[in-house]
């Protein structure tokens, strides 16, 4: 599993600033205005091997339990709960607070470990303003930048000592063991019928199923055989809007969904045709295409709906989750043990999708075939050549294409020989990643 790290500190330290840094995106809002990060937001980060979680918390204020900030508040424990390890940001140029005391001796109390962060150092690595931190009691603080880059790699290093990467982690690019289970998450927004799906499949009530949102609260692991081939069904929490969960049973839900994930070999995507195809839905689809896993997409409660109803929601799974055009969408009611066995069909054609040997002499042919149809366009006075191509890794499938002046073929370009290679080689289920690699002429004069 994914370890967790939850960043934490009073507002305006510069929270929202590292985990872009870490997760190498824009995700969090940035500005020099104390309390604008409110709700937890996760996102995926890496160093090297290692994969890890990361969430963004507003500014803490533990003794401030009235209005807004109190609900600030239960999110910033909430992520302390889940997390493995907690990044303490302060800030050396403010110096030390009584905020920061009172956040220090939380933390001490919660028994997690530490690790605190001092933030705004750039050029102040010997500064004695570092020293008053210690009062803090949870440690050396390190110094960092997180708007330069200081300090980070460190910081991580640090952060990740006791986690080793992940031997059996479903996203490596190596090829599964032939005798190893296939992990099947199941996810999807409360109560859109995960675990009814679940205990239909194994023919007894092994999982509780309500009519209420929210009854599953944590992943369950169960193994489960089909036509010779071992399966391990994972059922997953319902993913809700992050401002909603604020119950303390439900604390680890969402971490532990992500995670479940990231570590499954497929997933299976559900959704509530009596509700739709919600913004949440997409939100869960993103984050399965980022983790690179394949993918099944199954409507479920399909009998619950007119035809009209239909209609509609066959207009919204086009337009909101058109970036998983690439897999299978089934129609199904787990209740009534309708359309399972297409289902069960496009679950293992997706896995073996993922884990597909391709074969380089193919692969090069296929590439060449692509070019021949359709050069790609020069960009100034470079045109692209492209000269052969090999697998560099399985589940999601990595396509190496080597060639000249690689750099510049677009974003267009490379859509279309994705859309060439799944095609060929049908890929249909998982997604496809494409690497340039361009060769340089030694003799090439540099400035």
């Amino acid at each position: 599993m994914k370890p967790v790290i939850a960043i934490v500190g009073r507002p305006n330290v510069g929270k929202s600033t590292l985990f872009n840094r870490l997760t190498h995106s824009r995700d969090a809002i940035v500005a020099d205005v104390a309390g604008l990060t409110r709700d937890r937001h996760y996102g995926d980060a890496r160093l090297g091997r290692r994969e890890f979680i990361v969430v963004d918390t507003g500014g803490f204020e533990p003794d401030k339990p009235t209005g807004i900030v109190l609900e600030m508040a239960r999110q910033t424990q909430q992520a302390v709960a889940e997390a493995d390890v907690v990044i303490f940001v302060v800030d050396v140029r403010a110096g030390l607070s009584a905020q920061d005391h009172d956040i220090a001796r939380y933390l001490r109390a919660e028994r997690k470990r530490v690790i605190l962060a001092a933030n705004k150092a750039e050029g102040m690595v010997h500064s004695p303003a570092l020293a008053e931190f210690h009062e803090l009691g949870i440690g050396d603080p390190l110094p960092v930048s997180s708007a330069h880059g200081q300090g980070i790699r460190s910081l991580i290093e640090a952060a990740l000592a006791d986690f080793a990467p992940d031997a059996d982690d479903a996203g490596d690019g190596e090829e599964p063991a032939a005798d190893a289970p296939v992990r099947l998450a199941v996810a999807g927004r409360p109560n859109a019928g995960k675990s009814t799906l679940i205990n239909t499949w194994l023919g007894e009530p092994r999982l509780v199923a309500f009519d209420q949102p929210g009854t599953t609260r944590d992943a369950i692991r169960v193994p489960f055989e089909r036509d010779g081939q071992r399966f391990e069904l994972i059922d997953t929490a319902g993913l809700r809007r992050k401002g909603r969960v604020f119950e303390s049973v439900e604390k680890f839900s969402v971490v532990k969904t992500l995670q479940a994930i990231a570590d499954a070999h497929v997933v299976l995507l559900l959704i509530d045709a009596t509700q739709g195809v919600t913004e949440q839905d997409a939100h869960i689809a993103g984050y399965i295409l980022e983790s690179g896993r394949a993918v099944v997409v199954a409507i479920n409660k399909w009998d619950a709906i007119d035809a009209y109803q239909r209609q509609l929601l066959e207009r919204s799974i086009e337009q909101r989750l058109a970036f998983l055009r690439f897999a299978e969408v089934l129609r199904v009611s787990a209740l009534k043990r309708q359309g399972l066995g297409p289902l069960w069909k496009a679950i293992v054609a997706a896995h073996a999708a993922a884990t597909r040997k391709l074969p380089t002499p193919a692969l090069t042919r296929a590439l060449h075939e692509a070019v021949e149809h359709q050069q790609p366009a020069r960009s100034g006075r470079f045109r692209p050549k492209m000269r052969y191509a090999h697998q560099g890794g399985m589940n999601p499938p990595v396509i190496v294409i080597h060639g000249n002046s690689l750099d510049h073929v677009s974003d267009a370009y490379r859509r279309y020989l994705e859309g060439r290679f799944r095609e060929r080689f049908k890929l249909a289920g998982t997604p496809v990643r494409i690497e340039f690699r361009s060769s340089h002429n030694p003799f090439e004069r540099t400035a």
